[in-house]
């Protein structure tokens, strides 16, 4: 005989949950321990006096454990799971991956050299509104894959083309953050010495668009305009002793680069920042060179206004560069505020709104 329960399929409602549960702790408690193991070890959670001995579990490393094919699908995984898993709101996501993993990176300098440097990367990709998430690995693993050729941003467009294969994604971005050494000359004494600069170097993709970025933070002196001329006015008139106020400041450059010009070497850039700027901050040093110092930054006053129209005008001369923003701070020895500014030409660096803490990354630590 069939018999047919038209109702089976429809959610309980709270006094039937509850009926259930009333029945269930009534079989329970008279149910064996054996019993209960074999229907459902939870149930021993709704009696607090019936002790139940879980299965003895291994607290020891199973080093010969071996993980086959079968058991790796068996594998949970939350990320890749259905829409329904989704928390917030079901919108798409810009960005999402990782940031600062770091591995040593090939890079090819302007005279033909190579150095290895270690790199800092950050790899993100879009994720639709209907998908729970990505796996994280999956980009380490495709810019490992890559890791072992010169660097370029060729290399770094393979490297996204396998983002965008692996993760199903319509958006990607990679970023490398270094820091270049390049041996500068003092000024007067002919000493020679390493400086260091921030450089990061970035591959956008937007809507099937790439774009290739370079940013640069150049370190120099800035002597105040109006300090070195109050200074001189009370030497000329009352035969006082006095010094303009200069600072440590620095200037981050970030430049789009024109994908069908040759190549901007970061040296290039780096000079580029020499010509605007001449006072640059000195690694060696002797007292000639301290002397030569001082009287480049006479030569060469500047206020913050004046530092972003000098490294505007380097970069407006090179064809090889397309939109660029500067971003300087003078971090003042007279107040106890910097002086800032920013300067963009294009549609690349445009922004109505900047990360608040923008300014205070613009810190060189010494």
């Amino acid at each position: 005989m069939n018999i047919h329960t038209p109702d089976l399929n429809q959610s309980p409602d709270r006094s039937e949950a509850e009926a259930a549960l009333d029945t269930l702790r009534i079989w329970a408690r008279g149910a064996s321990e054996a019993e209960i193991l074999a229907l459902d070890p939870s149930i021993a959670r709704l009696l607090p006096e019936k002790t139940i001995d879980y299965p003895t579990l291994s607290r020891s490393y199973p080093e010969s454990f071996e993980v086959s094919d079968s058991y790796k699908a068996s594998l949970p995984d939350l990320q890749n799971g259905p829409s329904s898993l989704i928390r917030g709101a079901r919108q798409q996501i810009q960005h999402v991956g990782i940031s600062n993993f770091r591995l040593p990176i090939r890079f090819h300098t302007r005279d033909n050299g190579d150095l290895t440097l270690e790199t800092s990367v950050t790899g993100t990709v879009s994720l639709e509104a209907d998908k729970k998430g990505i796996n994280m690995s999956r980009i380490m693993r495709s810019f490992y894959r890559h890791a072992d050729r010169t660097f370029s941003f060729e290399v770094m467009e393979s490297a996204l083309d396998d983002y965008k294969s692996d993760l199903e994604s319509f958006d990607a971005r990679i970023q490398m953050r270094f820091s270049f050494p390049m041996r500068v000359d003092s000024l007067r004494s002919g000493l020679s010495g390493y400086q260091y600069y921030d450089i990061a170097l970035e591959l956008v993709e937007t809507d099937g668009v790439r774009q290739k970025i370079m940013h640069l933070d150049y370190v120099y002196s800035s002597t105040c305009p109006c300090s070195l001329e109050l200074s001189e006015h009370a030497r000329a008139t009352r035969g006082q002793l006095a010094t303009p106020h200069s600072q440590r400041s620095v200037a981050r450059i970030s430049v789009e680069l024109d994908s069908d010009a040759q190549c901007l070497w970061f040296e290039d850039l780096i000079e580029a920042c020499r010509r605007a700027v001449p006072t640059e901050t000195q690694v060696m040093v002797k007292r000639e060179d301290e002397q030569a110092f001082a009287e480049l930054n006479a030569a060469n006053p500047i206020f913050v206004e004046d530092a972003a129209r000098l490294f505007c005008e380097q970069l407006l001369a090179d064809h090889r560069i397309g939109d660029f923003r500067v971003v300087a701070s003078h971090q003042e020895s007279l107040h106890s505020h910097d002086a800032v500014s920013i300067l963009v030409e294009g549609e690349t660096f445009a922004a109505q709104s900047y990360d608040p803490k923008l300014f205070s990354t613009l810190v060189h630590a010494g």
